[in-house]
């Protein structure tokens, strides 16, 4: 696990605040408490690597809407909703927006220290691969019209005849483009570039 991450903590009972922060603690994993939704936004920035563990019902913004606002910011933080309040018709609708975990008080430490792990496993994979799409949308974004052009049909399995006729240009021109294409990517092989080319969003 990566050392610059962190545990969200977000509910509204300082009692329940207090015991899961020394429950982290003791695991020797970084933890940070909030009161609420918008004290936890404010803090939290859009790279951050981690998870978070937040309660159902808060004054104000609720857990499930603090779900959704981090979605919408693009915020890739696994959460474990802990609640006292849970239903089956909610934990379904949390699960189904990418909750890890639904869980409802009380709980045994083990159980929520087992959920918070796969949390931030799962939150190393999502940071994992959006650094990954970072990567391959700079690199995309340094080819010119013509040679994504030519990147499209080439990660389609066309043949450079083939991809010369479309375009209609030569052969030869074809030839340049795709070396240049893949000096600019990095890509090795036409696979590796329809990789790029799908982690850049430029293939379905």
């Amino acid at each position: 696990m990566n050392d610059n991450f962190s545990i969200f903590v977000v509910d509204d009972d300082p009692a329940v605040r207090d015991s899961l922060t020394l429950l982290l603690e003791q695991e020797d994993l970084p933890v940070q408490a909030f009161d609420g939704a918008d004290a936890f936004l404010a803090a939290c920035r859009p790279q951050q690597r981690g998870c978070a563990v937040i309660d159902l019902r808060m004054p104000g913004m609720d857990g499930m809407r603090l779900q959704e606002e981090l979605s919408r910011r693009g915020i890739l933080l696994p959460i474990v909703f802990l609640t006292g309040h849970g239903d089956i018709q909610t934990s379904v609708r949390a699960i189904k927006a990418g909750a890890i975990d639904f869980l409802t008080k009380p709980i045994t430490a083990t159980a929520l220290l087992t959920s918070i792990r796969a949390a931030l496993v799962e939150g190393e994979r999502l940071y994992a691969q959006a650094e990954t799409n970072h990567t391959a949308a700079s690199r995309l974004a340094s080819l010119t019209e013509r040679e994504r052009d030519v990147m499209a049909l080439a990660v389609n399995g066309l043949p450079n005849k083939e991809i010369a006729r479309r375009l209609d240009i030569s052969h030869r021109t074809v030839e340049i483009h795709k070396a240049r294409i893949m000096h600019k990517t990095g890509a090795v092989t036409i696979l590796d570039l329809a990789r790029i080319a799908e982690a850049g969003g430029l293939r379905s």
